[in-house]
């Protein structure tokens, strides 16, 4: 089997924002398919991991935008994973348009979880191996994001179509909740250049999570999800806008 998957995609209205530019969750859901695709040609769909006691989840993601597509666009979406560490299975993500130039590429940190307890089940106690390898101008693996003071704070809750079949907050969601804490004023001209996100827990349906966030005047957004309930952070993002 062929450790690089491809895929065409167009975008419709529910895939773009109010200007007409592809939204973040959607860049995020896209890659997120892409690699399901994948693993459903690996032999490593949800059903067949359930069988084995286990799900996957992402613990973090960066992606660098040269370009947002827009509405009606066709792009083809292109992903592979990289060599498996320790604790986790790496996955690359490039997305193209119908010129063949670049729009924007990932890297994703994706984790086995016990599906009983939610534990992380290391890769080599797993069972589960995959064709990893490595390709030029791969961007690095993403690493954590420490906590910071930010000025504004706020709380959102967790609710029915936030949900993924895990039955917690779909990591895609993320960057709804970034991109609504700013207004119209300023995303009609400050397209998302650079993204980061860390999954630290699970947010059920439900919970009320807790946010700081903080707009820099150089365009870097900052937000920090914490779930009230023993005081642990959810997620954390940095966003970069041009």
């Amino acid at each position: 089997m062929e450790s690089i998957y491809r895929r065409n995609f167009t975008l419709s209205t529910n895939d773009c924002d109010r200007f007409g530019r592809m939204k973040p969750s959607t860049v995020l859901g896209v890659m997120q398919d892409a690699a399901s695709a994948h693993c459903q040609q690996l032999h490593l769909t949800r059903e067949e991991l359930a069988s084995m006691g286990l799900f996957w989840a992402i613990s973090r993601q960066h992606v660098a935008v040269t370009r947002l597509p827009r509405l009606g666009d066709t792009v083809t979406v292109e992903t592979w994973p990289g060599k498996t560490s320790r604790v986790a299975f790496p996955r690359s993500c490039i997305c193209y348009d119908s010129m063949g130039r670049e729009l924007f590429r990932s890297m994703s940190l994706w984790v086995l979880m016990d599906a009983k307890t939610h534990a992380l089940v290391v890769p080599g106690k797993s069972g589960i191996e995959l064709p990893g390898h490595t390709r030029d101008g791969e961007l690095p693996m993403p690493g954590s994001l420490a906590p910071m003071h930010l000025q504004a704070q706020c709380q959102r809750p967790v609710v029915f179509s936030e949900l993924d079949g895990n039955g917690h907050m779909n990591n895609t969601r993320c960057a709804d909740w970034m991109m609504d804490l700013l207004p119209s004023s300023f995303h009609q001209d400050h397209p998302v250049r650079d993204l980061t996100v860390s999954y630290l827990t699970e947010a059920r349906e439900g919970d009320t999570l807790d946010l700081s966030y903080q707009l820099s005047p150089e365009g870097v957004f900052h937000l920090d999800a914490a779930n009230p309930s023993g005081g642990h952070r959810v997620f954390s993002l940095e966003a970069r806008f041009l």
